[in-house]
């Protein structure tokens, strides 16, 4: 018996020596990263191991917008800026022809980040699809299926679907009005652009559901479980934190059911010869038949994007419109005159038409200037596939570049009194913002949904001005929730009026 323990102490030793050797090669690979890379320029590491991962740990514990401190960090070493994340390096780019040369072109592709939101906590959730593609040949081919469905031309075939939603929400803010009592712009940005996903873009009404709050809330889960996966990477690992992992893969299962559902019913009946409406959905199914017969794979990724897009095209219009309003609430000025321009172009009538959406001039330019302080997706990753020197930097091939349109857009360096809400900043005869304004990202790789969400957006909120007046409720505040999106975190609540029109 005392040889068996013997034996079990000196096994016991010797795997502790081999923990503190693995522990020790560690150390000195971290060293020799630091060694390495230390010449670009970058804060302070919190920790020797970890580097600055207790920044984004303590932004994730308080709520706070991790995008300002890549702005405070960007404005005290440079436009291109070092931060360590273990044993990786990844760099912040705020110089414009950095981010020029890495966005608008195909050669640098999305890094290994995006593996991170293709599963949630061991579950396929946005997949393979065309945010997370990181292959180009499969990226072109899903870009090609999708084109068409998200092009102007088919979009303003679309309007009177965008109208009908849009004026759902009308009728609940008349009862709202009549009523004089408050309500939460933000939530109810997001019932209206759900259902404009849903109608649009897949053909279901969901006015027919009890409780279509389901998505809403799966769609926050997902968001939320996305960014701790990304930021915290021992967030899996604490009991704790199994209920929670546990909501999220549930949300993510849910989602992709009524994905597989939705695309099923409309596959069965295309197939059957039945009238099918003529939206994103049908114009994706036609056009992935030409590209000859569909692998099971296909079929997974047209999941994918069904998800991405159900998200996307939900969650960030939501957020624009009610950071839109929450800004119009505190600058009469600018809503005045967003009011007149609504009134000459489409004045009392409902259905505005997609020749109506292009005159609305002053409009645009309220989203835009929204979108710059504002930015819902705030940022977005490539990887270097060669050496490349950026702003008189050298960054070695493998390198991730990160940009952040959200800080960017509130530097002095590129907008003058960045913090100040002015519209004109976008006029037709102002100045183009050279490349430091991306809020759908630039190049290749940009929204495929950018003129689903502008037309979205740019309908809802003239409806909105040519019908009320939103007074924001005490104790509102314009702080920021990063959700991974970018959000209202008081939820915009107002108490909201008719217009009147005589004055």
């Amino acid at each position: 018996m005392g040889i068996f323990y013997g034996i079990l102490s000196w096994t016991a030793l010797f795997l502790l020596f081999m923990v503190l050797i693995a522990f020790l090669g560690f150390c000195l690979y971290i060293k020799y990263i630091h060694m390495a890379y230390d010449y670009i320029p970058g804060p302070p590491r919190d920790n020797f191991l970890l580097g600055h991962v207790p920044t984004f740990l303590k932004a994730l514990k308080n709520d706070d917008v991790i995008h300002d401190k890549f702005k405070e960090w960007c404005e005290t070493h440079g436009s291109v800026c070092r931060i360590n994340f273990l044993h990786h390096v990844i760099v912040l780019v705020t110089c414009p022809e950095g981010i020029k040369e890495i966005l608008m072109s195909p050669k640098y592709p999305k890094d290994d980040a995006y593996k991170k939101i293709g599963n949630l906590f061991g579950v396929r959730f946005l997949g393979n699809g065309l945010i997370t593609a990181q292959d180009h040949e499969q990226w072109y081919k899903q870009r090609r299926i999708m084109d068409p469905a998200f092009s102007s031309l088919y979009l303003r075939g679309l309007m009177d679907a965008f109208n009908e939603r849009a004026e759902k929400l009308m009728l609940k803010l008349t009862d709202v009005a009549d009523n004089q009592t408050e309500a939460s712009m933000l939530k109810l940005m997001n019932f209206v652009t759900l259902d404009v996903i849903a109608k649009v873009a897949f053909g279901v009404d969901l006015d027919h559901m009890k409780d279509k709050s389901v998505f809403t809330k799966a769609i926050a889960l997902t968001l939320k479980g996305m960014i701790y996966q990304i930021r915290d990477i021992f967030f899996k690992f604490h009991p704790k934190n199994q209920p929670f992992i546990k909501e999220v893969n549930e949300a993510c299962r849910m989602l992709r059911a009524t994905g597989a559902q939705w695309i099923n019913e409309r596959k069965a009946a295309m197939r059957n010869g039945e009238d099918v409406p003529k939206d994103i959905l049908t114009q994706i199914i036609r056009t992935a038949g030409k590209e000859g017969s569909m692998t099971s794979e296909d079929e997974e990724l047209m999941l994918d994007n069904f998800v991405t897009f159900f998200i996307a095209g939900q969650e960030t219009t939501a957020n624009q419109l009610a950071f839109c309003i929450l800004e119009l609430t505190r600058h009469p000025e600018i809503l005045e005159k967003a009011k007149i321009e609504v009134d000459d172009v489409i004045g009392m009538k409902q259905m505005i038409s997609y020749e109506d959406l292009g005159k609305l001039i002053y409009v645009s330019q309220l989203l835009k200037e929204t979108l710059r302080i504002y930015p819902t997706a705030p940022g977005t990753t490539r990887m270097l596939p060669e050496d490349t020197i950026i702003d008189g930097i050298n960054l070695p091939k493998g390198f991730v570049c990160f940009f952040s349109s959200y800080a960017t857009g509130r530097m002095e360096k590129f907008f003058k009194d960045p913090m100040t809400f002015d519209p004109d900043r976008f006029h037709p005869d102002a100045p183009k913002p050279y490349y430091c304004y991306f809020p759908f990202a630039l190049g290749p790789r940009a929204c495929l949904g950018q003129n689903f969400a502008q037309m979205e957006a740019k309908l809802i909120m003239a409806k909105l001005i040519q019908r009320f007046d939103f007074t924001l409720s005490p104790g509102q505040s314009f702080d920021i929730l990063d959700n991974g999106t970018l959000r209202p975190k008081s939820g915009v609540v107002c108490s909201v009026r008719h217009r009147n029109h005589n004055n």
